[in-house]
């Protein structure tokens, strides 16, 4: 039996050690998350005013979200409604107002990466377009000299066979190489010349936008690579300067080539604005909305446990009223359930019950009891090691009077007995 009841206390203690090590960590995750949400909070609000301001609003912010909290778990509604929505008036303003801005981080967490791929895409798209129109217009440049050879070819020809339209009916259908054909040939080198030329341009063209092509690509997939940024905008200008020098004879083939960002406006993120709630963000806002829901948990359960244990008076205290309770029983939660109100005996004697109803007022500030309805509390889980121990002080102080007084009855016979002999 010793070892059982020492095994026992030590899982009680085990217990109670465990349960008030919760609650003394439950103070710094509530500092860590109102740090983390006036963090938050200060980073949104900092875009709409000065800095000092901003820091100054938030620290009041997550104050009055913390003092909130624990003034509403020490607060009755039905005892002071006026307290109770001033103080949950302040608090709703004021989580409001961290959900608000804190809204604008979450936002551009959230939407960081989308926001880049946009910014990617809208290069390429901008990119491409050009690409495919530079494309386009050399390769219709290309085409239309080729036409053009082919022509001067065929008129060099028939200058040689004599059939050229212009050709006199003097030397109409004269084969040669005369003044005529030579006039015709030359011109027929020139546009060769041309052509070529321009075959040339094109492939130097085609080569460059392959080169600018897998740049761009290199940079989908390492976006904050600057080095790889910069190398993109000098391959667009050598493209631009390759395409205008292709088709610099046709001025209405030119086309701009599209102007890229700084790279530090392409790798920035979203500027916090009020347009973002146009743009809403369910994820954004959760994330907003769960830190100071879990602020304002933590912060009322702080104040409505049972802030530690009991000291010894403070047990004894509890013990002396609670046993002065008759009307007891199990409740439907499994819980020991007591009956505060006056049994109509102690009404009719008019008995004073105020020491006892101090020590459920107190054990309920505590957190030890819970109330049940108007007439009744029931115990919470750590009260029950706390009257255990003393029943079973109470039960070894009656066992030790017990045997004390069976000892005396021995020693006070057995004087008799000699007083009978003598």
């Amino acid at each position: 039996m010793t070892e059982r009841w020492g095994l026992a206390r030590l899982i009680n203690r085990a217990q109670t050690s465990f349960v008030g090590l919760l609650r003394i960590w439950s103070i710094p995750i509530v500092v860590m998350l109102s740090i983390a949400s006036g963090y938050t909070t200060y980073y949104g609000m900092s875009y709409f005013i000065t800095w000092w301001i901003a820091l100054i609003i938030t620290i009041a912010i997550q104050s009055i979200i913390v003092i909130a909290s624990l003034e509403i778990a020490g607060i009755h509604w039905k005892a002071n409604r006026v307290r109770y929505l001033s103080v949950m008036l302040s608090l709703l303003i004021a989580v409001a107002a961290s959900v608000t801005f804190s809204y604008f981080k979450f936002y551009e967490i959230s939407e960081e990466k989308n926001i880049q791929l946009k910014h990617l895409a809208s290069l390429r798209l901008s990119v491409e377009e050009y690409l495919d129109d530079a494309m386009q217009m050399s390769r219709e440049v290309v085409a239309e000299q080729r036409g053009k050879t082919d022509e001067a070819a065929e008129e060099a020809n028939q200058a040689y066979l004599g059939t050229h339209p212009e050709v006199t009916s003097r030397y109409r259908n004269q084969v040669g190489r005369g003044p005529f054909w030579r006039h015709y040939n030359q011109l027929y080198l020139k546009e060769k010349e041309r052509l070529q030329a321009l075959e040339q341009a094109a492939e130097s063209l085609g080569r460059q936008v392959r080169a600018l092509r897998e740049r761009v690509a290199r940079l989908a997939t390492d976006t904050r690579n600057q080095k790889i940024y910069d190398q993109v905008a000098a391959d667009l200008i050598s493209v631009q300067s390759a395409f205008d020098a292709l088709v610099l004879d046709d001025v209405r083939r030119v086309r701009s080539a599209p102007v890229l960002e700084p790279y530090d406006a392409f790798v920035q993120g979203v500027t916090p604005s009020f347009a973002m709630w146009d743009a809403f963000s369910l994820f954004a806002f959760l994330c907003a909305v769960m830190v100071d829901f879990f602020t304002i948990l933590l912060s009322y359960r702080l104040e409505f446990t049972a802030p530690g244990p009991l000291s010894e008076h403070e047990q004894d205290m509890v013990y002396e009223c609670l046993s002065q309770f008759s009307q007891l029983r199990i409740n439907h939660n499994d819980e020991l359930e007591i009956v505060i109100e006056k049994s109509p005996i102690e009404q009719a004697r008019r008995y004073s019950d105020w020491s006892r109803m101090f020590g459920v007022a107190f054990l309920l500030s505590r957190g030890y009891l819970r109330k049940v309805g108007n007439r009744a509390v029931e115990f919470a889980p750590n009260l029950y090691p706390v009257i255990a121990t003393r029943l079973a002080r109470q039960v070894r102080s009656q066992r030790a009077d017990q045997s004390g007084a069976g000892s005396d009855d021995v020693v006070r016979r057995l004087s008799r007995g000699a007083d009978d002999v003598e």
